[in-house]
């Protein structure tokens, strides 16, 4: 029996009618995904509320908890509805739940199982607040019988809570947990035999739980000077005694009367569940015994609903042993004949990373979007694709506000520093920069576009793919080296790796081709106004005359000659001051940079416009060569410039409106998308331009 799907409505940040929660779940692991607010621990709770929790923690409902609407000033709601559905019924499940099940209109349909939970505000006007017992009734439509507080016992989930006190959990004391688990652990009941007083022991090790305390009471109460200090009591207990009197004393263990369920619960609140040869152990290392306590629970035959709510898997755990934890979860999980059921919330990529894509759900706005299959515009070789590649650096586009796709090192490191400038500073808009190095970049696209988008609303996440053109200027290939100046134009072929613009009859038609295919919903692809982000920076924005009025191309320049120079800028301060070795030779970057603005200013003054190309698609062909034709390294030189500009901003040299009116247009657009509240309006914004 599984949880299959669950509805929540007018509970904290869901609302009623189209801005309640509808969420399908599928059996294994749920992982639940998002930035904070999103509604993550109000769909646990929800589900705590619902089931209860093997724990017998009691959670208060409170008048928080009652769906207000942020946008108006209407009361809050008097009623919250939680449903869910459980699918996958057993033949003990159909036996137990009998009366509440629902059957399908189709004879072969198996039967489920509806919980509706409601909890009504019933002070009226007054200003405080009083509930009435929650209700919980079964049927699709809630019409079905009451379901009792014994077959609700059945229904129990684990809750693990965030920041747990595992140490706490798992020491021994009245209604410790780790006596909870035990007790409902099958070998703790189901090993060894009773003690028999009149037969003995020939083993003790042969013994049950209750079977070695009964052998003990018996030793204690047959211990030899316990059995002599009785005497003794009997002795002057005799002188006291009238006649006729048969007073005769015993000693014997307390409780030792008790109904076997209690004296076994007993004893195992004695027990600690600790680690061997750890010392005193950390936050983490116990959190990982709990966890491993609480699965020894799920995995129990008897245990009716195996369903794991646990928050924050994460929390006291180091990187790896994060990873080994979802890794372990997942295998568990996958075994043929499970029946566990987990449903975790996390704020942490590396944990994301570590999850099948199809597992995971983003919680974002009180609204859930499920990357199962099906549910997006991925493909089936789309998700073997991003399980390979999706990292924990690329994870961390599941937490943000917004993301920018990007498919090198250089857009990677230089971008985030000229939206700075520009002042929209993507940490500030919760912008994440997801590197695909060159590969995959739609693939990426897509986990933000919904399928069944005429039912359900869209992902609200502004993506924006930043792609090159990869169409050079006519006098480029000679310049980079492709061809001689005195060669023939090659004949287009597929082995011919570079285009130029002669080659393409139709420039805007291409481009509308490259950017339409990442394209949709809130997923909009930027295309390169020429050639590469290092061209396209050294060449400037295109005004409305055609021409080129100024872009980076001396800043581009120098940071090419100074990624050039790099080993050498870095191994000189390694030598000289090896207790700084983050800092750079300062002295000797300043005459590189020197010497580099001089020979560009030399570079701008020898050319001038031809037939192929205006001047300052030349001169921005020779910038592009120092990468063509040189070791200089894009990503160190995009260090560079980043470094450069970020200086001159910061000494008033460079405003953020001259950067701006200085970089190609498709970059000042994608991060203007990127870093606005609403996407729909600034898409539909750009589509009218």
């Amino acid at each position: 029996m599984y949880l299959a799907k669950i509805t929540i409505e007018n509970f904290r940040c869901f609302g009623a009618g189209d801005r309640r929660l509808e969420l399908a779940l599928k059996p294994g692991l749920t992982a639940l995904v998002g930035e904070n607010d999103g509604g993550k621990t109000a769909i646990v709770d929800a589900l705590r509320f619902l089931f209860g929790t093997t724990d017998q923690d009691v959670q208060r409902l409170e008048p928080a908890d009652f769906h207000r609407s942020a946008t108006s000033d209407e009361q809050p709601s008097a009623e919250i509805r939680i449903v869910c559905k459980l699918d996958g019924l057993d033949l003990r499940d159909r036996g137990t739940f009998a009366e509440h099940l629902t059957y399908g209109k189709s004879p072969g349909d198996a039967p489920v199982l509806f919980i509706h939970w409601t909890a009504r505000d019933t002070s009226g006007a007054s200003s405080r607040r009083s509930f009435i017992r929650p209700d919980v009734r079964s049927g699709e439509d809630g019409s079905g019988p009451t379901i009792p507080p014994n077959l609700r016992d059945l229904l129990r989930a684990t809750y693990l809570r965030p920041l747990r006190n595992a140490e706490q959990a798992l020491s021994a004391g009245r209604g410790s947990r780790v006596s909870q688990v035990l007790d409902h652990t099958q070998e703790v009941k189901s090993v060894g035999v009773n003690y028999d007083r009149e037969a003995g022991v020939s083993d003790p090790k042969t013994l049950n739980l209750l079977g070695i305390v009964d052998f003990a009471n018996h030793l204690l109460e047959n211990q030899p000077g316990v059995v002599g200090a009785r005497d003794k009591i009997d002795s002057h207990l005799e002188e006291l005694s009238l006649e006729g009197d048969n007073l005769k004393s015993r000693i014997e263990v307390g409780g030792a009367k008790e109904k076997d369920a209690i004296r076994l619960r007993q004893l195992l609140e004695k027990l600690d569940l600790g680690l061997v040869d750890v010392g005193k152990p950390g936050l983490g290392s116990n959190s990982l015994l709990f966890i491993a306590c609480e699965l020894l629970l799920l995995v129990q035959e008897d245990e009716r609903t195996k369903l794991l709510l646990l928050e924050e898997p994460e929390a006291h755990l180091h990187a790896q042993r994060q990873l080994r934890v979802m890794k372990f979860m997942q295998d568990v999980l996958n075994r043929d004949g499970n029946t566990v059921q987990v449903i975790i919330s996390t704020h942490s990529p590396n944990l994301a990373s570590a999850i099948d894509l199809g597992n995971i759900v983003i919680i974002r706005k009180a609204n859930a979007f499920s990357l199962a299959q099906g549910q997006t515009e991925l493909e089936g070789s789309d998700y073997r694709f991003l399980q390979r590649f999706l990292d924990v650096t690329k994870a961390n586009l599941f937490f943000a506000r917004g993301v920018m796709i990007v498919e090198g090192d250089a857009e990677n490191l230089l971008i985030p520093t000229l939206a700075k400038i520009m002042g929209k500073d993507f940490t500030t808009y919760g912008v994440s920069i997801v590197n695909v190095g060159g590969v995959g970049l739609r693939r990426y696209a897509r986990i933000f576009q919904r399928r069944n988008i005429e039912k359900e609303k869209e992902l609200d996440v502004p993506v924006a793919c930043v792609t090159d053109m990869d169409v050079m200027p006519n006098c480029a290939p000679v310049i980079i080296g492709k061809m001689k100046e005195t060669d023939d134009w090659p004949a287009l072929s597929n082995n011919r790796r570079w285009r130029a613009k002669r080659d393409i009859p139709d420039l805007l038609a291409a481009r509308a081709v490259k950017r339409d295919k990442a394209m949709g919903q809130c997923v909009k692809t930027f295309v390169s106004d020429e050639w590469t982000l290092e061209y396209d920076l050294a060449l400037g924005p295109n005004d409305a005359s055609g021409g080129f009025p100024g872009g980076l191309g001396e800043d581009v320049y120098v940071a090419a000659c100074l990624a050039e120079k790099d080993d050498k800028l870095v191994r000189t301060l390694v030598a000289d001051a090896p207790e700084q070795p983050s800092l750079l030779d300062e002295d000797n970057l300043q005459t590189i940079e020197a010497t580099a603005v001089k020979d560009f200013a030399d570079l701008a003054i020898g050319v001038s416009s031809t037939t192929d190309c205006v001047a300052q698609e030349i001169i921005a062909s020779h910038v592009y060569a120092k990468f063509a034709n040189s070791s200089a390294s894009k990503a160190i030189a995009a260090q560079y410039l980043a470094e450069r500009l970020q200086r001159k901003h910061d000494t008033g040299e460079l405003t953020s409106e001259a950067l701006r009116a200085r970089l190609p247009k498709y970059l000042v657009e994608a991060i203007e998308y990127v870093t606005s509240t609403d996407p729909t309006e600034a898409l539909a914004n750009k589509v009218n331009e």
